[in-house]
């Protein structure tokens, strides 16, 4: 159990980057979702023992970390949005350094970084300077250190950015399979990332949580309330003005557009079923009758 309790942080400037927020984490995938600014990064560096709170607690398996860091860094791989590597080093020997760090020995680190570099599909090019890699391969880089001492707790900050549709995938489903005996904190502001791994979703708006539950929980937030409708292209900045428009298509007969709305937008608008992106942006102020 990771809880976080009350946790503010604020910055230089009085920047309050989280804002007086509790959050309670077991076994599985806990999905972070916000957009970009809503304090998820500050959480996760807090939640990782990186930056301490500026005020609040945060416990592991009911020890405080703020005061005993080390109770979780020996269970914790943590993922950064900004993953720093050694670019004159390969895939292999950066690896090999990060594991002799973690403390394993020699041989179950050249096991277990074989192991990894076939999981993030980096066995071929293992052997290149981490300075040629492309931005995709070395976030593949980063996911594989994250998991070298097979921890307890995974907290992983936008892990899909600069991977191509199919490494998403291969990185979705082995988040799932880790998640059967840990907990996985996972940030991101892509819904479709959240939708496919976890049941269980934080949404944080301004560094508060603004609404935690399962994907059915934040549907019925917003069922009767999005619309399509045709529009002129001319009407579509009024359109936008009143209503927060989700989906916006092109046709031969007009704009095509997806929004919502508390009450019918327009005479021959269409009520739709909701999708999980419709619920996010529902909860995070689109409809602010509904996220109340």
């Amino acid at each position: 159990m990771l809880e976080l309790i009350d946790v503010t942080k604020v910055y230089r400037g009085n920047k309050r980057a989280v804002d007086g927020l509790t959050l309670r984490l077991g076994t599985g995938v806990v999905g972070l979702l916000g957009p970009n600014g809503a304090g998820k990064s500050s959480l996760m560096r807090v939640a990782a023992t990186v930056t301490r709170p500026t005020t609040g607690r945060v416990l592991f398996d009911g020890v405080d970390v703020v005061a005993r860091p080390d109770v979780l860094r020996r269970q914790l791989g943590y993922l950064p949005q900004d993953f720093g590597v050694y670019p004159h080093l390969s895939a292999r020997e950066f690896l090999s350094y990060l594991a002799a760090v973690k403390g394993l020995s020699a041989r179950s680190a050249r096991a277990r970084i074989d192991e990894l570099l076939e999981l993030v599909n980096l066995t071929e090019p293992a052997g290149r300077q981490l300075g040629r890699y492309s931005g995709g391969m070395l976030r593949r880089v980063g996911i594989a250190q994250t998991l070298l001492a097979d921890p307890r707790v995974l907290i992983v900050d936008e892990p899909t950015a600069g991977l191509d549709p199919q490494e998403r995938v291969r990185f979705r489903n082995l988040l799932s399979h880790l998640a059967t005996d840990r907990l996985v904190l996972l940030s991101t502001h892509i819904v479709s990332d959240i939708e496919s791994v976890t049941g269980d979703i934080a949404v944080v708006a301004g560094g508060r949580l603004v609404r935690r539950g399962s994907p059915e929980e934040l549907l019925r937030a917003v069922e009767g309330h999005v619309w399509e409708m045709v529009v002129e292209p001319a009407a579509v900045v009024a359109v936008q003005a009143r209503h927060t428009v989700s989906r916006m298509v092109h046709t031969a007969g007009g704009v095509r557009l997806r929004l919502l709305a508390a009450a019918p937008p327009g005479p021959d608008a269409a009520r739709v079923a909701p999708d999980l992106e419709d619920a996010y942006l529902g909860v995070v102020g689109g409809l602010r009758e509904v996220a109340r």
